[in-house]
């Protein structure tokens, strides 16, 4: 059997049908865990960097600023479930009652796939996990344990290579892979607030993840980037990494060159995990323990606080140092990290008295 829905619904745009609405195409809806207030420390930087930021990625500078600042009392969002009924997902997309939702790029113009049909199943990724490693490892693998007490949890994506299999064996993620398919009913979860529901499953996936006997608190750990990922070059990342390692004990590892077991036991005990803002700074946070502080390096053209959501959520610390030049080739100044250094060393002093 194939799908006509991915033309169905090209058609429906053209007739100016719009995308559909998750909530109104669901056969039933229930909050999974409720809205709340909860404090957002704010971010640690030096009084000039803002001024320093010339764009921003994924959000605007007013917003990046209300960010930075915290919140003493943050209203959190509730997670909440979504029952779709007679689900097909084709070539990436889903399609319900008037619903489409992409989970990843689509490889066809327009697809008609051979539906494979699955029943039931409860669906964990979402696009932007499926484009960054670091939100599919902070982020969904956080809703894969919504999914697999609902249901069989699916997953359009293929087993990918690189550190991603052994943290699925560590975590216990288990999806069924699927291409095109259809569903007689699948769960969908809005699993993006940083409620209690949500810090406590982070904390279970650090439990999961760090070995089991702990050693002794470290200064810090410095992920280089390299040309991993979306290109972000710090020019002399080098010469920072060794500054770093020498005058504040931080170690030095590429995370391409490590095992997640050695990334996790090397990050497990660090008071700070520092590098040029990216994914590779992701196994620092599942690993680095609450009350850390996770330093990043960014370009003046591309500042973000996207990691600040993970940090929240990990119970950690996010302090940031804005460089000169642009994503394509930018220099830190190590005066302006030493002294952000210093400045987390304070705040942890304070919180600590």
């Amino acid at each position: 059997m194939k799908s006509l829905r991915p033309l169905t619904y090209r058609l429906g745009l053209l007739l100016g049908l719009g995308a559909g609405d998750l909530a109104a195409a669901s056969a039933e809806t229930w909050e999974v865990a409720p809205a709340e207030t909860r404090p957002v420390p704010p971010a640690i930087l030096l009084p000039d960097q803002i001024d320093r930021i010339r764009q921003t990625e994924f959000t605007t500078l007013p917003l990046l600023v209300k960010s930075l600042e915290g919140d003493p009392a943050e209203a959190v969002g509730a997670t909440r479930a979504y029952l779709l009924t007679d689900v097909d997902i084709v070539d990436g997309v889903l399609y319900s009652h008037g619903l489409s939702l992409h989970l990843r790029s689509r490889r066809h113009k327009l697809a008609f796939g051979q539906m494979q049909d699955m029943g039931r199943g409860a669906l964990y990724e979402t696009w932007v996990g499926n484009r960054w490693f670091g939100n599919w490892l902070l982020d969904d693998c956080l809703s894969y344990r919504l999914a697999e007490t609902a249901g069989q949890p699916v997953t359009t994506m293929p087993k990918r290579g690189g550190h991603m299999p052994r943290y699925e064996d560590l975590l216990g993620v288990a999806p069924t892979r699927l291409a095109d398919a259809h569903f007689d009913e699948l769960l969908i979860f809005e699993d993006h607030a940083n409620n209690s529901h949500r810090l406590k499953r982070a904390q279970d996936m650090r439990d999961r993840l760090i070995p089991r006997a702990a050693g002794l608190e470290k200064p810090g750990v410095f992920l280089l980037r390299g040309n991993s990922g979306d290109l972000r070059h710090l020019t002399n990342e080098t010469q920072i990494a060794e500054r770093m390692a020498r005058d504040f004990g931080f170690r030095v590892m590429f995370p391409e060159d490590h095992s997640v077991e050695e990334l996790m036991t090397a990050c497990c005990d660090a008071r700070v995990i520092a590098g040029v803002e990216g994914s590779q700074l992701n196994h620092g946070v599942a690993a680095m323990p609450p009350g850390g502080t996770l330093l990043t390096i960014q370009p003046p053209d591309r500042a973000t606080t996207a990691m600040k959501l993970m940090t929240d959520r990990w119970q950690q610390r996010f302090a940031m140092v804005v460089a000169q030049g642009s994503a394509q080739a930018f220099t830190a100044d190590w005066d302006d990290i030493a002294r952000t250094l210093d400045l987390v060393e304070s705040k942890v002093s304070e919180n600590s008295s």
